[in-house]
């Protein structure tokens, strides 16, 4: 009789713990920001938790004494209205003041952070970043070197209607390309972003970067990766721009100094080799003088 009543409580809490678990490997532990590898991103990380923790604390005030008010002084209860609360004007001071006070002591460090975001001042190496559809130009504009990133070949064909190839099989499906922004470690870089056709946004997380592509615009945004944060960096187009929206990822390679001053000077000059118009044929040698064919009579 026991065993009968405990085995559904038990078979509850197995359920639970595995819906649970369920949740955490479906992401449930990665919803909120990501601190980044760079500096500005770990300010805008701590900027919003600081910004949470005090919606928290106002949140759990506010309902807190609406549900005890509501506990304690209900009509059943035999509670009398107080009238004394109505057009009191101490009381109107106060609840006025205390979130005006509030709302100061947010907007500063917000202030502060969002000026930060915007100085593109002392930066080391600038890029432009041109948003087409669908997929990314890239321009190195004090190093003659261009050039542009789609979605890899593995995804490309995956996503085809009647592929036939399964998803899971393709490396990084859909946020994969075939040619990634190289940038180096430690440096100011600075992106200049505008759109070809229509409104594309430039969206790579870990380095608390989001700005929109806009045709006949030009966007400024900044970031500066931390010296022992080499590695590949992924986003995406941000705005909703068209049919193949989905399929212009935003991948970011970040290397040493030493390797990307190597690959730059790679590039470059694979690039000029590229543009380099052909050598004209050398013409055929005239033929001797004693040697010259004799005329043909009509």
């Amino acid at each position: 009789m026991i065993r009968e009543k405990v085995a559904p409580l038990v078979l509850g809490f197995a359920a639970l713990a595995g819906t649970t678990a369920a949740r955490a490997e479906s992401g449930w532990s990665l919803l909120n920001m990501t601190r980044g590898v760079t500096d500005i991103s770990r300010k805008i990380y701590d900027l919003h938790m600081t910004i949470f923790w005090v919606c928290v604390v106002i949140g759990v005030i506010v309902f807190g004494a609406m549900i005890w008010s509501i506990v304690n002084y209900r009509k059943s209860r035999g509670a009398a209205p107080d009238v004394t609360m109505v057009h009191n004007t101490k009381v109107e001071i106060v609840w006025t003041t205390v979130p005006v006070f509030i709302l100061i002591a947010m907007a500063v460090p917000a202030a502060r952070t969002l000026v930060e975001i915007e100085d593109t001042t002392k930066t080391e190496l600038t890029i432009k970043v041109t948003g087409f559809q669908w997929g990314w130009q890239y321009d190195y504009l004090d190093d003659g070197v261009a050039y542009f990133s789609h979605l890899d070949r593995g995804s490309d064909h995956a996503r085809e209607l009647l592929s036939g190839i399964d998803p899971n099989t393709v490396p990084h499906y859909l946020l994969n390309v075939d040619h990634p922004l190289v940038v180096p470690v430690d440096t100011k870089v600075r992106l200049l972003v505008t759109g070809a056709d229509v409104i594309h946004s430039w969206w790579v997380p870990a380095f608390g970067v989001k700005k929109d592509a806009i045709p006949g615009f030009v966007n400024e945004a900044w970031f500066k990766v931390d010296a022992d944060k080499p590695g590949l960096y992924r986003g995406q187009c941000a705005e909703l721009c068209g049919r193949d929206h989905g399929f212009m990822p935003i991948v970011v390679d970040v290397r040493s100094k030493a390797d990307f001053g190597a690959w730059l000077k790679a590039k470059a000059a694979e690039q000029r080799q590229a543009a380099a118009p052909e050598a004209p044929a050398a013409p055929a040698p005239a033929p001797a003088a004693g040697n010259a064919p004799a005329a043909t009579a009509p």
